[in-house]
């Protein structure tokens, strides 16, 4: 493996930028001083910042069975251009990740494809639990479990009460759940089609609306409290449900603990009229008071970590009329661009952007050895040029869907090198995949 010195950069880790040497030898941070002299490739740093490499902890990546909208292989290349250095996929797959057999079956399709590292949610149905219940075996290699507690279809939601009893008793391992309210959505859709009226995107924070989202939230949290579940709710997008966290103990202490969206930090309601079901997603992007109150929450770590919850879709499966219009977003190439471009609006600092992707999904998910730019960490590592900009555009959009609903903006920074596992996966637009990602493990 290539030994790589990177001179004389920006280091953002850890609540400070430093400016610094950065030795990379056998997949590892080996040293970092304020000046190294050794024989390796070097890569001047120089007006150049070091992030640690993103941890996106919720990703639709579609394999198997769903492979007309994307692959392991062609998501996780996306999220390394972006500066994603690791991901954790969700259990809606065709079939869903319902067994042991069907997890591992992931894990090995990207032993053998992703370029980034991965992990994978145990499924979790209203008929399954004794299989997610020993996924406890692997605490120290899967994850978490993923219980769709709303906004789901089939099997993969979970409404019954002895079902979510057993498993927020039994599960030794974080459960990640989407929380909306089935009820709640299904009585506001047949208000709205009373009188024939047909729903368009702009409808759907209407349908999908903060009460859905706060009632399931609450429910969740009253069954995780009942039984000290280790508990982390996804997309949070609601301003009614920032008062369910805390920030008055950090974040290695809490058991229960939130997540907070890119496309949530960045669109609202009234993009619905440019962008139509481009923005279409579950839980639903609302009114404006929403956004600036889940900044808020994020910037005093009431909410704990941003993600993309990348969920790719055809353009046709997104063209269809509203009601039959596939919901989610692709995001993950562009997430920590996204918030380079807040940071240059003054909304974020680069500090608190390496906290929330990075550090703080690496203590929330215990996460071993990643995370941060420590000496004998694995050397998981992304460079950033703040001068550099970058246009997304169908020619640069590495999505098997082949759009993205940033298209057309201008970011005020590039990444320019992704290094996984110290192997210099990305650099300007080249590729070297002939290393694979390696599988998360946790220190549980």
């Amino acid at each position: 493996m290539q030994k790589y010195l990177i001179k004389g950069i920006q280091v953002v880790n850890e609540g400070r930028i430093i400016t610094a040497d950065l030795l990379i030898n056998r997949g590892r941070i080996e040293k970092i001083a304020s000046s190294i002299d050794t024989n390796a490739t070097e890569i001047i740093g120089e007006g150049k910042y070091l992030f640690p490499g993103c941890i996106d902890d919720q990703v639709h990546f579609r394999e198997p069975g769903l492979t007309h909208k994307a692959t392991i292989a062609t998501e996780a290349k996306a999220a390394v251009a972006g500066g994603v250095t690791s991901f954790m996929e969700m259990p809606n797959t065709v079939p869903p990740a319902f067994t042991q057999s069907l997890l591992e079956d992931k894990y090995t399709i990207a032993a053998h494809t992703s370029p980034a590292n991965y992990s994978f949610f145990m499924g979790t149905s209203n008929t399954n639990t004794d299989d997610v219940l020993r996924t406890n075996d692997k605490r120290k290699d899967v994850c978490g479990v993923k219980i769709f507690m709303g906004a789901s279809t089939g099997n993969l939601l979970v409404d019954n009460p002895g079902t979510l009893d057993k498993i927020f008793r039994e599960s030794e391992l974080l459960i990640a759940t989407h929380c909306e309210d089935e009820k709640i959505i299904r009585e506001n859709l047949e208000k709205l089609i009373a009188n024939s009226y047909k729903p368009t995107a702009a409808d759907h924070p209407i349908i999908r609306n903060e009460d859905a989202c706060y009632e399931s939230s609450l429910y969740a949290i009253q069954i995780a409290k009942k039984y000290g579940s280790r508990l982390h709710i996804l997309h949070i997008s609601t301003e009614k449900e920032l008062q369910l966290f805390t920030n008055m103990i950090p974040l290695k202490d809490k058991r229960i603990t939130s997540e907070v969206c890119v496309h949530h930090l960045h669109f609202t309601s009234d993009d619905y009229e440019r962008l139509g079901n481009k923005i279409k997603c579950n839980p639903a992007i609302k009114a404006p008071h929403h956004k600036e109150a889940l900044w808020k929450a994020l910037l005093d770590d009431r909410l704990d970590v941003i993600a993309t919850d990348h969920a790719p879709h055809t353009w046709e499966e997104k063209n269809e009329p509203y009601e039959k219009a596939h919901a989610g977003l692709p995001l993950v190439q562009h997430p920590l661009l996204l918030m380079l471009y807040y940071h240059k609006l003054g909304k974020i600092s680069l500090e608190k952007i390496a906290e929330k992707m990075s550090h703080a999904v690496a203590d929330c998910f215990q996460v071993k050895d990643r995370g941060f730019i420590r000496e004998g960490y694995h050397a998981d590592l992304v460079i950033v040029d703040l001068n550099k900009q970058t246009k997304v555009s169908k020619e640069n959009i590495l999505y098997k869907c082949g759009w993205s609903p940033l298209d057309g903006m201008e970011f005020p920074a590039s990444v320019t090198h992704t290094f996984v596992n110290g192997n210099l996966v990305y650099e300007n637009g080249k590729w070297d995949e002939s290393q694979k990602g390696q599988r998360l493990k946790f220190i549980r």
